[in-house]
């Protein structure tokens, strides 16, 4: 009897707790600390081995590309960019998935699903790490990855960048984007701007518990040409001295007409093409004079 009455009294307090977790899982967003990976679409990813690893001075590896085609590219311990071969003209926006990293995959899962986002399955790599993936309103693939662990990566000498500091794509419908980046996820705006200060036609859009951010590339023509698809779907790779990074281009044997520039973000910038004409932007991680537009409402990336 006083089992039983204990019992009475006892389960609807767990119960109430119970429910008070799920809720919590529920409503609760865990970080977005930052992207972990770009995969691209190539229609020769042997012919791109040249600009990524020999240009770019990145590391190809088939170990550690969590998710990934193989071989990825090794910006840091915990940074990669992929290339995935396609057929010609079948994807002509070439950005094929963003990855961001967050401190708690299951209960980013559980998250997206109580906003009614339909979302895979959550895996594990052959390394153990989780992650599961979902469309953005867009239809571009977004992972999250459980915040990497990846062994102690050393750069070499050649290398230009070790740091992924953005990816943009074309944006057609941005009050979309916004309600699922903005509205779901708690991405702010870091900055926008335009070729002319009166005009938005990028929207920097940074995480919420970190300093990288996508780039919505906004009035582009629905007839778009494949350079400018090629221009307007990017990465962008920080780097601390943009004349450096262009002097060590030079010695890896790039020979690009293009030179560095300060872009209307108030940051130092120049622009490389793989051989698919995806635009590669290496970019100043601060601002060396006053952005057009608007200010800066967020943290810069630091190396």
């Amino acid at each position: 009897m006083r089992r039983t009455l204990i019992a009475a009294i006892l389960f609807p307090v767990i119960a109430c707790l119970a429910v008070s977790v799920r809720g919590q899982d529920q409503s609760t967003r865990p970080p977005i600390t930052g992207i972990t990976h770009v995969r691209l679409w190539s229609t020769d990813p042997h012919k791109a081995l040249d600009f990524y690893s020999k240009i770019l001075g990145l590391t190809p590896r088939d170990a550690g590309c969590a998710n990934m085609a193989r071989p990825c590219y090794i910006l840091s311990d915990h940074q990669r960019v992929a290339l995935a071969e396609v057929a010609p003209g079948s994807h002509p926006e070439l950005l094929a998935e963003v990855a961001f990293a967050t401190t708690d995959v299951p209960g980013m899962h559980r998250y997206l699903q109580a906003h009614n986002i339909p979302v895979d399955a959550v895996t594990r790599d052959f390394s153990g790490v989780m992650h599961f993936s979902l469309r953005d309103p867009q239809g571009i693939l977004i992972t999250f990855v459980q915040a990497p662990t990846h062994r102690q990566f050393t750069a070499l000498a050649s290398q230009i960048s070790t740091r992924l500091i953005h990816a943009g794509f074309v944006v057609r419908d941005r009050a979309a984007e916004d309600r699922f980046y903005k509205g779901i996820l708690g991405f702010h705006v870091y900055w926008h701007g335009g070729m002319k200060d009166e005009e938005t036609n990028w929207v920097d859009m940074q995480v919420p518990d970190g300093t990288d951010w996508l780039e919505y590339m906004l009035n582009v023509p629905a007839n778009a040409d494949k350079h400018t698809l090629g221009v307007m779907n990017h990465i962008a790779l920080g780097v601390p001295d943009i004349h450096a990074a262009e002097k060590q281009l030079r010695t890896n044997g790039w020979n690009g007409t293009e030179e560095p520039k300060i872009g209307r973000d108030g940051k130092w910038q120049l622009n490389l093409y793989d051989p698919d004409g995806t635009r590669v932007e290496l970019m100043e991680f601060t601002p060396v004079q006053k952005p057009c537009c608007s200010d800066y409402t967020g943290p810069h990336p630091k190396p």
